[in-house]
């Protein structure tokens, strides 16, 4: 019987469809295992600290085993958002309080940074001279006692100074601030009258006083006071290049010594170390109005509010990693992250001792 060459054609066109199929099959198959074992990054939401958020956002641009997305919120907002589990990390100026801990005892408060704050001004054609001012007379200030830039309460911190008789004009934070929890907690140790009335913590109750002026986030204190001759606030010093771009000036202030002390890495050094052997096993501990000669008194640690049980196994390997990868000097803590931001790296006996112990009690679920 005579075979067409056709058959052969059907028959070879037949096969190779087959191969093809049957490698198409590999091909699937071998992409699915490789996606059920490496499903991709894990996704890393933070929110909170607008001083922080610089930081942050230098840390998601480089970080590469995790995505890290990233919220300036304010810090009362951070830690709520961490506690409800509307993000993984809250970032935080301040600690939670007692209250707080007491009723959501699953969080912990991990350091990992030391910072600090200015007191800036607006003073027209005095922003280059660094004044000196008080916890009492900021105080003062903010509760309406002192009205204007010439009171002798300022002038006699500023002898020889030429004072402008204008209406001052306090900003404060109208966003749940960790911000405000150093400002007010740096007034509250240093004033009597302040801790007695108006206390601390990342909302306070204000004073009573026509003149104060409200903003949100650093960037809005910044603007505000930028457009506004006369006016006082305080920045976190995070925000340095903004506030100089402002064209704003900075107080030096009276510290527990009674010298006055300017802002700086080694001033702010010099608080955090009166403190460091005496940080308690849950991390959590105010620096502010440090003794020493040379202490800067508004200085804080800088918190990361997260959960110890996190929502799956994969997040509490990413959150551990990316954390203690923060806190490393060869990592989030290098100079080319902290340096530029005006931020000191934790001590690394801090690290070891407080920092990577508390990092150690996340776990996913049981």
């Amino acid at each position: 019987m005579l075979i067409r060459p056709e058959f052969y054609v059907a028959e070879m066109n037949k096969a190779l469809i087959g191969i093809l199929l049957l490698a198409l099959v590999v091909i699937v198959g071998a992409i699915a295992l490789t996606y059920r074992g490496n499903p991709g990054k894990v996704t890393l939401t933070e929110s909170g600290s607008t001083l922080l958020y610089p930081l942050f956002n230098e840390w998601a641009a480089n970080y590469t085993a995790a995505k890290i997305t990233t919220q300036a919120t304010g810090s009362g907002t951070g830690i709520s958002e961490a506690i409800s589990g509307t993000v993984v990390i809250g970032a935080s100026d301040a600690f939670m309080t007692n209250p707080q801990v007491e009723s959501n005892p699953d969080m912990l408060n991990i350091p990992i940074a030391i910072s600090s704050q200015y007191v800036a001004y607006n003073l027209p054609g005095m922003n280059n001279t660094h004044l000196v001012l008080s916890g009492p007379v900021i105080a003062a200030i903010y509760n309406a006692s002192i009205h204007y830039w010439n009171d002798p309460a300022i002038e006699a911190l500023n002898p020889g100074v030429q004072l402008p008789h204008q209406m001052i004009v306090p900003v404060f934070r109208s966003d749940g601030s960790g911000d405000t929890n150093m400002f007010t907690l740096f007034l509250s140790r240093s004033d009597p009258w302040w801790n007695h009335t108006v206390g601390y913590g990342t909302n306070v109750n204000w004073p009573k006083n026509p003149a104060l002026h409200g903003a949100v986030g650093n960037s809005g204190i910044i603007s505000f006071m930028a457009e506004t001759p006369y006016s006082i606030g305080y920045v976190a010093m995070t925000y340095t290049v903004q506030m100089k771009q402002a064209g704003l000036g900075y107080a030096a202030l009276i510290n527990r010594a009674g010298n006055a002390v300017l802002p700086s890495m080694v001033t702010v050094m010099n608080a955090a170390q009166q403190y460091l052997n005496q940080i308690p096993a849950d991390g959590r501990i105010a620096i502010a109005f440090a003794p020493g000669a040379d202490s800067y008194p508004i200085a804080t640690f800088e918190y990361v509010i997260v959960k110890k049980v996190q929502p799956s196994s994969a997040v509490a390997v990413a959150v551990k990693k990316f954390l203690t990868w923060a806190v490393s000097p060869n990592g989030g803590s290098s100079e080319y992250y902290m340096g530029k931001l005006d931020l000191i790296p934790l001590p690394q006996s801090v690290v070891s001792k407080v920092v990577l112990p508390l990092i150690d009690q996340i776990s996913g679920p049981p």
